[in-house]
C-alpha cells in the first residue's frame, strides 16, 4: 500500500512532482480565478504556491515530520473543491463552497482508493477538516460570536497547524491587496482597500486562538454537558458550568450501510430498545427507497414515546448527514437525553464485497452517492462520538 505522506517526503514536498504522482491535482489545472485576488493564474498556479510559501515557513520547519507531511498535503489539496463548484457570477469567477465541498471530496478519494492514499482514519479526518476550515482564519472575525467556530474547529483539528496553512494560501499568490510569495507588498498594496488586512486577519486569528486556551488542543469545557449545550445553544459562554439534568441516554448510530451497525448492536446493545429505519421498512414491506418520510415519521413517533418516558433506546439508520444528525439530536436532547453518536466504518473494497453478498444489494450508484455525500460526525454534536 501507498501512503502519499511518504510520497510528499519523497517528492522533497514539491508539489508539482507530487502532482505527478496524484492526477486528481491535474483538476486544478485550467481553473480560473478572480484576478483580482489571484493574478498568479489557475488554481493549479496557486496551489504550487501555497506549497512554496509553506515549506519556507520556520515554524513549518520546526515541525515533526508526520505534521509536515499532513501540512504539505493539506495545503496540495486545499482548492479541491473548486474544480467542482467554481462559476462565472456577474462577469467574475467565485467558487462558492469550495471548502465544504472540497472536504467531501478529499474525504471521498482517499476513502475509496485507500490503496493509493494509504491514510489512517485519523490521518484523512485530520486532512479533511484543515480543507474544510482553511478559509476560516481570514473570516472567522465577521461572525457574531467570533470565538464560537474557532471552538468549534478547534474539536476536529490543532489550531496551529491551521494557522500555518491559511497563512500560506493568502501569501502564496500573486494579489494587489496583500504580500506575494516573496513576501514583500507590492507597490499598488493601497489600490485595494476590500481586503488589504487578510494576513493580519490570519495573526489576529493566531492571537485569538492562542487567547482561547485553544492553540494546541480543544477547549477544556468545565464538563461535557456544559460543552454540548455551548455548541447546540447561543449565548452560553465557553466558561459557564452548567447543572447537567440529563436522566438518560440515547445511542444513535451512523455510518455507511453495511459498515457493522447491527453486529456493533447485537454485541453491544443489550436488551435496549432499537429503532430501526430498515427495520420498520421490512415490517411494512416498503422498498429501501420509497416513502422514507413515512417510514422517518413511524420512526420518529416511537421514538418519542420512548423519550417521554425517559427509556433509553438505540436509533439505527446511516445518519451520514450532519442536518439530519442535528435533528435528531436535539429532539433526544428536548427529553433530557444525553446522546452518544457511535460512528463504525469499513474499508471501501470491504463494503463492496459485503454488499455482494448482502440478499438486498444496494445499487452501486446509490452507494457512491451516499459516500460522495457522507458528512464524519465531528467531536463536538454529542456529548460522546465514538468512532470505531
Amino acid at each position: 500500500m501507498d501512503c502519499i505522506l511518504t510520497k510528499v517526503r519523497e517528492c522533497e514536498f514539491s508539489f508539482a512532482r507530487l502532482a505527478d504522482n496524484y492526477a486528481e491535482l491535474a483538476t486544478l489545472q485550467n481553473v480560473l480565478q478572480n484576478p483580482q485576488y489571484h493574478a498568479e493564474g489557475d488554481v493549479f498556479r496557486h496551489t504550487e504556491m501555497v506549497c512554496e510559501t509553506l515549506v519556507s515557513f520556520p515554524e513549518w520547519q520546526a515541525l515533526c515530520s508526520e505534521e509536515q507531511e499532513i501540512l504539505l498535503t493539506a495545503a496540495a489539496f486545499h482548492d479541491i473543491g473548486k474544480p467542482i463548484c467554481t462559476k462565472l457570477e456577474d462577469g467574475q469567477w467565485v467558487s462558492p463552497k469550495h471548502t465544504i465541498i472540497g472536504e467531501k471530496v478529499f474525504r471521498r478519494m482517499a476513502y475509496q482508493e485507500a490503496e493509493r492514499f494509504g491514510l489512517t482514519f485519523t490521518q484523512r479526518e485530520l486532512l479533511a477538516k484543515l480543507i474544510r476550515f482553511h478559509g476560516l482564519p481570514v473570516w472567522f472575525w465577521k461572525k457574531k460570536r467570533m470565538e464560537f467556530d474557532l471552538l468549534k474547529a478547534a474539536e476536529s483539528i490543532p489550531l496551529r497547524l491551521l494557522y500555518l496553512l491559511s497563512k500560506a494560501d493568502v501569501l502564496g499568490r500573486i494579489a494587489g491587496n496583500r504580500k506575494d510569495i516573496s513576501g514583500n507588498l507590492p507597490n499598488n498594496v493601497l489600490q485595494n482597500q476590500k481586503s488589504e488586512h487578510f494576513i493580519d486577519h490570519v495573526e489576529l486569528f493566531g492571537d485569538y486562538a492562542k487567547e482561547l486556551g485553544i492553540w494546541e488542543n480543544a477547549y477544556n469545557f468545565t464538563n461535557s454537558y456544559s460543552k454540548f449545550q455551548y455548541f447546540h445553544k447561543n449565548n452560553i459562554w465557553q466558561g459557564a458550568e452548567l447543572f447537567d439534568n440529563t436522566t438518560f441516554d440515547v445511542y444513535l448510530m451512523a455510518g455507511l450501510p453495511l459498515s457493522g451497525k447491527d453486529s456493533w448492536i447485537a454485541k453491544n446493545g443489550g436488551e435496549l430498545p432499537v429503532i430501526s429505519l430498515d427495520a420498520i421498512r421490512e415490517e411494512l414491506g416498503f422498498p429501501p427507497t420509497k416513502k422514507t418520510q413515512q417510514v422517518v415519521h413511524i420512526a420518529t413517533e416511537r421514538a418519542r414515546k420512548l423519550l417521554r418516558s425517559q427509556q433509553p433506546f438505540i436509533w439505527n439508520a446511516t445518519n451520514i448527514i450532519a442536518e439530519t444528525r442535528q435533528k435528531l439530536i436535539l429532539l433526544f436532547a428536548g427529553y433530557g437525553a444525553r446522546v452518544h453518536i457511535i460512528y463504525l466504518e469499513v474499508p471501501y473494497r470491504e463494503l463492496l464485497r459485503r454488499n455482494q453478498k448482502r440478499e438486498r444489494y444496494i445499487p452501486e450508484k446509490v452507494l457512491e452517492d451516499m459516500i460522495r455525500k457522507l458528512e464524519v460526525p465531528a467531536p463536538w454534536e454529542g456529548f460522546e462520538v465514538l468512532y470505531l
